[in-house]
């Protein structure tokens, strides 16, 4: 049985001529600042302002500078993204480690740890797409001799399970760094693509991060029973998810009302959560409500393992206040298109559409049609063309030089023509965005 991956792919042009939580892998101590893991892409981009992450390491007194010493100061310098003008991809794991507080989220005897949900982000090098791709766990695939934390190396696996890279990592190295280490690597072969770093989140750091935003709201299309996901159950319609349930709903797999029970159709459910997540985050303007900032900030920072070069604070403030415009129509899901591995109808194997994403990812091109990039690039340019226009007639040198000013959310929103009747995109199967519609409740 085949799928239609093609649905996925936008067609390609001519070619063209520490991590753990405060450690990076080199051992130097680094600040705890978090990329709030990219569960959804805004997330990861919006924790990025650092300046409130200096709170998180202990009780501070504080007194409010800012409104004590007023507006004659000298002005502020924005952060630099020290990628700018480079496309970034970022490997994100969902560990399922029992280690330590994950324990307490899942304690059904299981042992070791597995990445039950791998993502690419590619964050484009005009900051202005987040497109996030699933491998699916149970891909067949060739798994090379992988480098660990401790020196050592792992062995070659041969037509195995995508999720075993992981385990082979953390087998081995003994630690989470060691299994993503072995994925990363995994995944540049697999794709051709180079992978500039990794972040991992926890059961427990998942679990934190959406009670600290009030939980997400979900269309649930059909009732839910799943004894074997810690007992989940949900009514079908429109729900609020606490964390706990939020993390029972991204775990389940088997059970009433979760379609054909199989992993594939458990990461069209992951990104929806995601995408409900972005969409929550990017609602109560995070980077806007320090407090809130340093709650969301606060609940997960132990709980992430990340590469060295995403786990300072300069690098992911320059980042976020790079990619500040990112809204949730710029945020994409998709599934690395795949066929059933004739072989073994439980795996699932690349096909050459997956091999056209990789080129699209390398070359920074979309990787599928859920952004209307088309759209964008005119209203930019219509943008531009009435700002030169502005600057013959004279306008820009009157009193009124709006026109030339950065546009705010709510401006863009405003000038943004009515919305086109918008379609039910089929999750996991099609590629989508925060702002799309992939289930009807009611």
């Amino acid at each position: 049985m085949n799928r239609t991956p093609a649905r996925h792919v936008a067609p390609a042009e001519d070619p063209a001529k520490g991590p753990a939580h405060a450690r990076s892998l080199d051992g130097r101590p680094v600040l705890r600042a978090v990329g709030l893991v990219a569960t959804a892409a805004l997330v990861f981009v919006g924790a990025g302002i650092g300046t409130a992450a200096v709170t998180l390491t202990g009780n501070i007194t504080a007194v409010d500078a800012e409104a004590a010493l007023g507006t004659d100061r000298p002005e502020k310098e924005e952060p630099t993204d020290p990628n700018a003008g480079s496309p970034l991809n970022i490997l994100l794991l969902g560990s399922d480690s029992r280690e330590g507080d994950n324990a307490k989220s899942a304690n059904d005897g299981t042992e070791g740890a597995r990445s039950d949900t791998t993502m690419i982000m590619h964050i484009s090098a005009d900051r202005s797409r987040v497109e996030m791709v699933s491998i699916p766990r149970d891909t067949t695939v060739d798994i090379p001799s992988c480098p660990t934390t401790s020196g050592a190396q792992t062995p070659e696996l041969y037509g195995t399970k995508f999720n075993a890279a992981f385990s082979q990592g953390y087998l081995y190295g003994g630690d989470v760094e060691s299994g993503a280490l072995c994925t990363m690597k995994t995944v540049e072969t697999l794709t051709d693509v180079y992978i500039d770093g990794f972040i991992v989140v926890d059961f427990s750091g998942f679990r934190k991060m959406i009670d600290a935003i009030g939980g997400v709201e979900l269309c649930i299309p059909n009732d839910i029973d799943a004894p074997k996901a810690d007992n989940l159950v949900l009514s079908a319609g429109v729900q609020t998810l606490n964390g706990k349930t939020a993390l029972k709903y991204a775990r389940a797999r088997m059970g009433d009302g979760l379609g054909d029970q199989s992993d594939i159709s458990r990461i069209a459910r992951q990104q929806e959560l995601m995408a409900a997540l972005a969409r929550t985050v990017l609602g109560q303007n995070l980077l806007t409500d320090s407090p809130q900032l340093l709650k969301f900030l606060g609940a997960v920072t132990g709980s992430l393992t990340m590469s060295s070069n995403f786990a300072s604070v300069t690098g992911l403030a320059g980042l976020a206040y790079s990619a500040r415009n990112v809204r949730p129509d710029t945020i994409a899901f998709m599934t690395a298109p795949f066929q059933y591995d004739p072989s073994n109808p439980a795996n699932v194997l690349f096909t050459d559409e997956a091999t056209q994403v990789w080129e699209n990812m390398e070359k920074d091109l979309p990787l599928s049609d859920a952004i209307a990039v088309e759209k964008k690039e005119k209203k930019n340019k219509d943008k531009d063309k009435a700002s030169t226009d502005g600057a013959d007639t004279g306008t820009s040198d009157g009193a009124d030089d709006t026109a030339s000013a950065e546009p705010t959310a709510e401006s863009s929103a405003e000038a943004s023509p009515d919305p086109s009747p918008t379609r039910t995109r089929d999750a996991g199967a099609e590629a989508f965005t925060s702002a799309d519609v992939t289930a009807v409740c009611g």
